[in-house]
């Protein structure tokens, strides 16, 4: 059996596939189709990581990456700092992805709707925000409805029915396969900005243009003032780098899941 595992080691190596040995717990893909075998994608027994080795990495190496990226806000709405955000994306003619929480939308419709009006993207961020991987299938399952309906009641947006992300990012292969056979695109990210800590708008900026990808799926909150700041300096340097910025849902129209959980990573 060890020489099994070193002669696997060495075949990983050799496609550049060394990654797909970490544990379980590190594997993070950016999307999470219907159509994915949870278990394949994400175990972090011999036969799943031997699948990843001789097939994702090679895969993902014959497939474009194009230069489109991708700027996605958890949580809210909130009555003062999503206003804002929306104006500083209006004057950027930049085009994001909201993904809401149930609960806030009905407690804040017109902001809700206005992030829809103002034509960005708005997807499924459960109900209550709660760590879905502590939560059991059907408290899961709940969750995601709930905050589905809450949405729908107000927007009418497809991607409401279509993209969901679990708060924190945190989830369990179950808390998967509930959202897959709701008929969800799980939708995590590639460049994590770091603003749901404290951080200066500097700090924000660096993190995202030193952690590129292309494609790019931006982790961002909406809840931030150090955010919203942050923002024009990051927009102008990615659109000099090549960029050109869509929602979520028109990266996944444009890009396959393999380019997206295996991007290309530099600086911008």
């Amino acid at each position: 059996m060890q020489s099994v595992i070193v002669w696997v080691a060495a075949l990983a190596i050799a496609f550049g596939g060394a990654r797909y040995f970490r544990h379980e717990s590190d594997l993070k893909p950016a999307i999470v189709t219907p159509q994915m075998n949870v278990h394949r994608e994400l175990s972090g027994d011999l036969a799943a990581r031997f699948y990843r080795v001789t097939h994702g990495a090679v895969d993902a190496r014959t497939l474009p990456h194009p230069k489109l990226i991708a700027l996605t806000f958890d949580d809210g709405p909130y009555p003062i700092f999503t206003p804002l955000l929306l104006d500083e994306l209006r004057a950027m003619r930049v085009p994001a992805t909201f993904f809401l929480i149930g609960r806030d939308a009905l407690e804040w419709p017109g902001i809700t709707r206005a992030v829809e009006a103002d034509g960005n993207e708005i997807a499924d961020h459960t109900f209550s925000h709660p760590d879905l991987d502590k939560e059991t299938p059907a408290q899961v399952r709940m969750e995601i409805i709930r905050g589905r309906n809450a949405l729908w009641s107000l927007v009418h947006d497809p991607s409401v029915r279509d993209l969901m992300r679990p708060p924190h990012g945190r989830y369990t292969p179950q808390t998967l396969r509930v959202a897959q056979q709701l008929g969800y695109r799980v939708v995590l990210w590639t460049d994590d900005s770091g603003d749901w800590r404290t951080m200066t708008p500097a700090q924000i900026q660096a993190n995202l243009l030193g952690r590129a990808s292309a494609p790019d799926l931006v982790l961002l909150h909406s809840g931030k003032l150090a955010t919203i700041q942050a923002l024009p300096e990051v927009v102008a340097r990615f659109r000099k780098a090549g960029y050109t910025f869509v929602t979520a849902g028109e990266l996944l129209r444009q890009v396959q899941p393999a380019a997206i959980n295996h991007p290309r990573h530099f600086s911008v």
